[in-house]
């Protein structure tokens, strides 16, 4: 059985957008549950000098809509990073979702030999082929996002476990034999 640039790009970053959205889910409930304002996690950040949830949640859409615009061609949706609550970061997840969702499994065509740039600062671009940036570059970058939203939110009190960051559910579980 061989395994697609697409079925690997596309099942990465919805896997990831849709553990994002649960987790704003339960930060949500756990601070109306508690009494507490959900918004106040937007601006919450594990150290000082890292990104605050908002900003990881929009580092992982844009790497998200990236990695598919990068490799197929198709123009990603512009996205201000602008969001202040948790519905806006919800939001923003949802657009993001429907983007990697809605490019044709056609659009990969030749998606692994690409020839892919990502520019890394002021003077510097980085090479890849495709399948290259999808695996050294996109994927492990795209995570690191998500995990650190997830971190943020465990880090808030929010009740989160192994589960809830790998989105493992119910349909997942076998009977013990």
């Amino acid at each position: 059985m061989s395994v697609s640039i697409q079925h690997v790009a596309v099942t990465t970053t919805t896997r990831g957008l849709k553990t994002l959205s649960a987790l704003l889910d339960k930060a949500k409930a756990h601070a109306e549950a508690s009494g507490a304002n959900p918004d106040d996690y937007v601006t919450a950040r594990l150290f000082e000098d890292m990104l605050p949830l908002s900003g990881q949640i929009q580092r992982a859409s844009d790497t998200a809509k990236g990695t598919i615009a990068r490799l197929t061609g198709v123009d990603a949706p512009a996205m201000a990073d602008d969001e202040t609550t948790v519905a806006q970061l919800q939001d923003r997840v949802a657009k993001t979702l429907a983007f990697v969702e809605s490019v044709p499994a056609s659009a990969f065509e030749g998606a692994a030999e690409r020839d892919v740039t990502v520019p890394a600062g002021p003077s510097i671009t980085l090479g890849f082929t495709g399948l290259e940036y999808l695996l050294e570059f996109a994927i492990p970058n795209f995570n690191f996002h998500v995990v650190t939203a997830y971190d943020i939110l465990r880090n808030q009190g929010v009740p989160l476990g192994k589960r809830d960051f790998l989105g493992i559910g119910p349909e997942r579980v076998k009977a013990a034999a």
